[in-house]
């Protein structure tokens, strides 16, 4: 299963592959640093900043062609704001864990190619 779709990164690049391997290699740095301060802004209940981060991971996650989770970002962010459905955050979060990591994976992989 594919989690990225790198199209709309080879548009704004317009193919240039020096480009776009900068962009995938500072996507693949952030990933870590979006899911330590995910977790930890949930864990210290500081809503308001864990919708903040959602929100800076969102256009990140939507550059490397992920969708639906720059959509549940937004979705997430906006829960936040709204102060509901507390009880769904950590699965959010676990959500876009797991999928960041895969598309780190699957874009090391591309990268590798690329050489």
């Amino acid at each position: 299963m594919s989690h990225t779709d790198l199209k709309y990164l080879k548009n704004i690049t317009e193919g240039d592959t020096e480009s776009m391997r900068e962009i995938i290699l500072l996507f693949i740095e952030q990933v870590p640093e979006f899911i330590e301060n995910l977790k930890r802004n949930l864990a210290d209940g500081k809503y308001d900043e864990l919708g903040n981060e959602a929100h800076k991971a969102k256009s990140s996650v939507m550059i490397m062609g992920m969708e639906k989770l720059g959509h549940d970002l937004k979705a997430l962010q906006i829960a936040t704001i709204n102060k509901t459905g507390q009880e769904t955050y950590p699965q959010q979060v676990q959500k876009f864990e797991e999928e960041c990591l895969a598309a780190v994976e699957e874009l090391k992989q591309e990268l590798s190619k690329q050489k």
